[in-house]
């Protein structure tokens, strides 16, 4: 499993032996090099893929050297033109323009994300481009912050915070800020894949009377894992106490959350959305949770992001919103960031990638 940290170390000995620079670099070496194949980075990406990049001795990179802000969209088609490989990041849309501008020299593309709707696939496909991409890494660490979430949202934390820093803590009251527990619950999932099990797994110790779930067909495997049932869409909505998105974001799923579906969940019913932000429609968001359709939602994910801090989803107590954090913990961005960085390598060598996009 490649959120272990045997993984990790297995990913950092997967590169190429690095050279040796112990004596300095001779005329032919700084000749060689310059032959390399060419690699722009869209970001600073984490150290661990910096170093394997570094040490490999098979390319010569640049990259935008900063974390903070994106590589402006006129700099970037400088940049990508003539490239061999290109690493980048879920915040650059690489469509037809850009690859346009990089030119045929684009072999491979590595993603440091799981998603991939800021990829033009049928472009890519077009131009023979392959693609890497980095799933199964970030699967912990993205259910643990479902979980975080999903407590946040339902037990009112924010809320009580808030209440205890500006004097609203008074005498203790039956019902204030009273929220929803897990126990005796029924959870759904909305996409059931490695992340809707690990989440399902995390939360069974809760004491959740039932899993139920619903995707394009099936998945009776996944769904042994964690002893879900698998019902309709309309079944979903209707019988969870807790709905948890979980699905990619395809031309299918776009906005499948909408007011259709809040109008079915019960009054006591929590949204939680760790996928992508493209698959609720947050108009019919508001007005399901201004309205006490549903009791509260939870999300990590938002359309544009960051969503600007005007939005009406910012003044609603019961709604908390992260800022696309899921995967955010030391071990797991480091972990992308190899897994990036060899699939660009194992690419560029033409073999197999660790994990490839099939176009």
């Amino acid at each position: 499993m490649w959120c272990s940290r045997m993984a990790l170390r297995r990913l950092q000995q997967i590169a190429v032996t690095p050279l040796n620079m112990a004596g300095g670099l001779t005329s032919n070496m700084q000749r060689e090099m310059s032959t390399l194949p060419r690699v722009y980075i869209t970001r600073q990406i984490p150290p661990e893929g910096l170093k394997i990049l570094s040490e490999s001795g098979q390319v010569q990179f640049e990259l935008w050297d900063s974390d903070d802000v994106p590589v402006p969209r006129k700099e970037l088609l400088q940049k990508v033109k003539g490239v061999d490989g290109l690493v980048c990041v879920l915040t650059e849309k690489i469509d037809a323009e850009l690859l346009d501008a990089a030119g045929p020299n684009l072999k491979v593309l590595s993603t440091m994300s799981v998603g991939f709707d800021h990829l033009s696939l049928e472009e890519l496909k077009k131009r023979g481009i392959r693609v890497g991409y980095t799933p199964d890494v970030l699967t912990d660490s993205v259910a643990e912050l479902t979980v975080a979430l999903l407590l946040t949202t339902s037990r009112r934390l924010i809320e009580a915070t808030h209440e205890a820093k500006t004097g609203g803590w008074g005498t203790w009251r039956t019902l204030w800020l009273c929220g929803h527990e897990l126990a005796h619950s029924t959870v759904g999932i909305l996409g059931l894949g490695r992340i809707g099990v690990a989440i399902a797994e995390r939360l069974a110790p809760f004491k959740v009377k039932k899993f139920i779930y619903t995707d394009v067909a099936p998945r009776p495997e996944l769904a042994s894992v964690i002893n879900a049932e698998y019902v309709s869409f309309d079944e979903l909505a209707k019988q969870s106490d807790f709905l948890s998105v979980c699905c990619a974001l395809t031309p299918e799923t776009k906005e499948i959350c909408n007011k259709d579906l809040f109008s079915k969940m019960k009054n006591t019913s929590i949204f939680i959305n760790t996928s992508r932000g493209g698959v609720v429609n947050q108009e019919d968001l508001y007005e399901a949770l201004s309205t006490g359709q549903i009791a509260g939602a939870g999300l990590d994910v938002t359309v544009p992001e960051p969503l600007p801090t005007s939005h009406p989803l910012f003044t609603l107590k019961n709604c908390v919103i992260l800022p696309h954090i899921a995967s955010a913990s030391y071990y797991t961005r480091n972990n992308m960031s190899a897994l990036a960085a060899n699939n660009l390598l194992l690419g560029l060598r033409g073999e197999p990638m660790i994990k490839e996009l099939k176009l």
